[in-house]
């Protein structure tokens, strides 16, 4: 592996969706990234082996296959690597599966984690970033999402276990001077994505010439934010290692504390109801969808909004990309990579 001038980072999930684009921009910069990811079959694992055979032609990246959830394999990683920064993305995704096989979120997003921050602590890690999700906001109802609101009533097992993560972080930051930050993703889309995801499965459908199911009654909005504007703010996060809280009022504050813990939402600041982001790809692939409307599905909510002014005071950016920019670039990436 080629030497660099910037710290290395260890980004789990290397094979998924932001991973992979986080590997990309990492390794623009001047760091070396190790990747670690299970390669699992939750979805068609040849786009993650796709996104590893472009990530792999970098000289500064190395890859490991394994699964975070054994405990031996991930002491052995960090003892090979000791690695300065983790930026942990891997996690089992996806609120409606968690309905059908919770065992694999219990695996992937809480016994993983665990091992993972033990490592860190043992390895006096400087900087450890989590991605979490705005489905922690759950049954929340005051908009828009900020995270000094309180999280304590999640509608799904995924939702949970993205804020037992955050609680577990906070954890080993109070005992052990870990910093930890918390990245509250909002609907993540983009080229490369994940094909279980709203714009991938109607871009599929439509084209093929299939009806598009739009739960909800169509009623659903969604803080949708284009890949770019979540990496930029996750390498400026990355940067910054969140210090304990001096003033007292933020001492009790869920978003900080006296540990060395921030928690941030990284969403695009006006939120978008589901129909007009369907016009928009309709408008983008020159057909119209066949609509099946339906009702909602269990675990999800009706609208997500971001408040971004932490990240912004904090790092300066603000998501910036909207859907009438972003939607033709996963379009353009989707017709290119299935040559539709």
């Amino acid at each position: 592996m080629a030497t660099s001038t910037r710290p290395p980072v260890l980004v789990t999930g290397a094979a998924g969706f932001v991973g992979f684009h986080l590997s990309q921009r990492l390794l623009r910069d001047g760091h070396d990234v190790f990747g670690v990811d299970s390669v699992n079959d939750y979805y068609d694992p040849s786009l993650k082996e796709a996104r590893l055979a472009v990530l792999e032609k970098e000289p500064r990246f190395r890859f490991s296959r394994l699964d975070l959830a054994d405990r031996e394999a991930t002491n052995r990683l960090f003892d090979e690597v000791h690695p300065p920064n983790v930026v942990h993305l891997a996690a089992q995704a996806g609120v409606r599966y968690s309905l059908e096989a919770p065992h694999a979120y219990i695996s992937s997003n809480l016994v993983a984690l665990g091992h993972l921050l033990e490592a860190s602590r043992r390895h006096e890690v400087g900087h450890f970033v989590f991605a979490s999700s705005s489905s922690v906001y759950g049954a929340n109802t005051q908009l828009p999402f900020s995270e000094h609101h309180a999280v304590d009533h999640p509608v799904s097992l995924y939702a949970a276990t993205k804020r037992a993560g955050e609680l577990m972080g906070h954890s080993y930051s109070h005992l052990f001077d870990l910093p930890f930050t918390g990245l509250r993703f909002f609907t993540v889309y983009g080229p490369w994505g994940r094909p279980d995801m709203a714009l991938f499965l109607f871009t599929k459908a439509i084209l093929e010439g299939q009806p598009i199911d739009v739960y909800n009654y169509g009623e659903s909005t969604r803080a949708f934010t284009y890949i770019d504007d979540i990496v930029e703010a996750m390498t400026r996060v990355l940067a910054r290692p969140p210090a304990p809280a001096l003033d007292i009022e933020r001492l009790s504050d869920p978003a900080s504390g006296l540990a060395p813990f921030r928690v941030y939402n990284i969403g695009q600041p006006e939120p978008v109801k589901l129909t007009r982001m369907i016009e928009v790809l309709e408008s983008t692939l020159g057909r119209v969808a066949e609509r099946r409307v339906m009702p909602p599905q269990p675990g999800d909510v009706s609208i997500t909004s971001a408040d971004g002014s932490d990240l912004e005071r904090d790092t300066g950016f603000r998501p910036r990309v909207s859907i009438e920019e972003g939607i033709p670039r996963f379009v353009e990436w989707y017709r290119s990579f299935y040559r539709v």
